[in-house]
């Protein structure tokens, strides 16, 4: 199976005024700055389809895009899912009353969304061991519904050297290690998704 087509459907500040949910959706989360927007690029193939920013923290609404999957059942060839965009936590040089509301809003999607599937939590390889990465994993595993999964993705390892990379995949051995500048753990990442949404 593979990942076609992406195209931005809409920005949301809550549940309120998100789409509707009517297909399987899969939450990008991560601190500021850990390379979302460049892994989705990645994973669309797309270079400009998430806007990437030199300031942390700058994407503040929960952005929706429509991915398009072709399969190999010639009586049902495409399959579709979102990929949600979340604001960075940590960082994010905002009015402390806005990222109140921001960290409602952000919580009130990852527990209530109905139709979330998919956890995607983005962690920088160089950092594995954040106290708030940790509080952002333990919080997922409180929240998580049976039919949901977790994974933890690891960015910028072409930033490790082998020894070091070793040691983070010893030490995680269900994550996905992935180099946006390499194109390294894209279509891992990938098949593990799809592999949820739709099974082999």
């Amino acid at each position: 199976m593979n990942l076609i087509d992406a195209t931005f459907i809409q920005s949301a500040q809550s549940l309120i005024d998100s789409p509707a949910p009517s297909v399987a959706e899969i939450a990008f989360l991560g601190r500021s700055n850990v390379g979302k927007s460049s892994l989705l690029n990645s994973l669309t193939n797309k270079k400009s389809l998430a806007k990437s920013s030199s300031t942390p923290g700058k994407t503040q609404l929960i952005n929706y895009f429509e991915i398009k999957f072709k399969t190999q059942d010639e009586e049902n060839p495409y399959r579709y899912a979102r990929f949600v965009d979340l604001p960075g936590f940590g960082y994010a040089k905002v009015a402390k009353s806005l990222k109140e509301a921001w960290s409602k809003n952000l919580t009130s999607y990852l527990e209530k969304r109905a139709n979330l599937q998919v956890f995607i939590h983005l962690i920088d390889s160089r950092h594995p061991d954040l106290e708030i990465d940790k509080n952002v994993d333990d919080f997922l595993k409180t929240i998580k519904r049976g039919d949901q999964i977790i994974i933890n993705a690891f960015t910028k390892v072409d930033k490790l050297n082998s020894s070091e990379l070793s040691k983070l995949r010893n030490k995680y051995p269900d994550g996905i290690f992935i180099s946006n500048l390499k194109k390294r753990g894209i279509s891992d990442l990938q098949n593990k998704i799809t592999e949820h949404l739709f099974g082999n």
